[in-house]
């Protein structure tokens, strides 16, 4: 299938403006996602129509913890990546180098999607696991059919966008989850392979078109451990994007190319937590730790227990009309 956003240049050349790497391509060569080839001077997305990945999960999962809370979100994913990073927790699907991966998975068009969720009474469908910015097309014909039948989209994105792309999406994306991988462009290169810049103006960006937004930070011992990082970051979230903006703290566990590495110190996380709240933010949890405490939603004005959770489940949401239901403030998010 033809891609989008691209741009057709001297001797049979093209431009992907698809994310911030806007890979020049030449004719028979593929972009750094490796899923977008230039054929003869057309650009074309390799993954159309074709999941590796499609389970039926918690939105917590992804994570939202404000975004109707409790329900369940049809996800899917196709291979590839246009990042690169040596922690990749999903690098099975993302990270696939053998040259038969694009028949990997099944096929599946935006039709069936849309009447698989529907099926497994999801209330979102969410473009995860993998980058969905990189199966774009695919996730922009499936979301418009989505809003179409009442299903709620959702990306789970490392924030690599072109605002060109974010442009077209926006009317069908209702929330996103957006990997903060870390404080300081010179991590961001050595570890992923992309710049930090874009992220930061991608986040703002989804801020300002109204798209529910959660920032999630993957803290790994060595990399972005540093509190003056941890605490650069949490001024960022609370600061430019608000104090309203739940930011996920969580724990790295040893994969791909880094299994040398121990596991993230509970302590660390619980001191980023503190970090973050001092800087002002209402909601900060911590992730991929045995404590249902750090998972709670608290009103960050009185204190009180607005959702319990055990895992990824919603045991008791106490909330009541988007407020708390003791002192009356208003609790931040979709489908509280």
């Amino acid at each position: 299938m033809e891609a989008l956003l691209y741009q057709k240049k001297d001797n049979k050349k093209v431009i992907c403006n698809l994310c911030s790497h806007r890979c020049v391509i030449p004719s028979g060569k593929a972009g750094i996602c490796n899923v977008r080839i230039n054929n003869n001077g057309t650009l074309y997305t390799l993954v159309y129509g074709r999941t590796i990945a499609s389970h039926v999960d918690p939105v917590e999962k992804k994570p939202l913890y404000h975004f109707f809370p409790g329900s369940m979100a049809y996800s899917i994913a196709t291979p590839g990546c246009n990042f690169h990073c040596i922690f990749c927790q999903n690098c099975d699907i993302s990270q696939l180098t053998d040259k038969n991966f694009l028949t990997a998975g099944r096929k599946a068009n935006p039709e069936q999607i849309v009447s698989d969720a529907i099926r497994s009474g999801c209330t979102s469908i969410a473009y995860t696991y993998t980058e969905p910015t990189i199966f774009f097309e695919y996730t922009f014909d499936t979301a418009r059919l989505a809003t179409e039948n009442g299903l709620k989209n959702i990306y789970v994105s490392n924030g690599y966008m072109t605002y060109e792309m974010l442009d077209m999406i926006h009317p069908y994306l209702d929330a996103v989850n957006i990997d903060l991988k870390a404080f300081r462009d010179k991590t961001y290169r050595h570890f992923t392979g992309a710049k930090l810049q874009p992220v930061l103006d991608n986040l703002k960006k989804i801020k300002q078109l109204g798209i529910w937004l959660e920032v999630t930070s993957l803290i790994i011992p060595g990399v972005n451990d540093d509190p003056a990082e941890i605490s650069d970051m949490a001024a960022f979230v609370s600061d430019e994007l608000g104090s309203d903006v739940p930011w996920h703290i969580s724990r790295f566990f040893p994969s791909y190319k880094m299994k040398e590495v121990p596991p993230t110190p509970v302590e660390t996380l619980l001191s980023a937590k503190e970090t973050g709240l001092k800087a002002g933010l209402y909601y900060v949890y911590v992730g991929n730790v045995l404590s249902a405490n750090d998972s709670c939603t608290k009103c960050p004005q009185c204190g009180s227990l607005l959702i319990e959770r055990t895992g990824f489940g919603v045991s008791h949401n106490f909330i009541k009309k988007s407020h708390c239901p003791d002192c009356g403030t208003h609790v931040s998010g979709k489908g509280l």
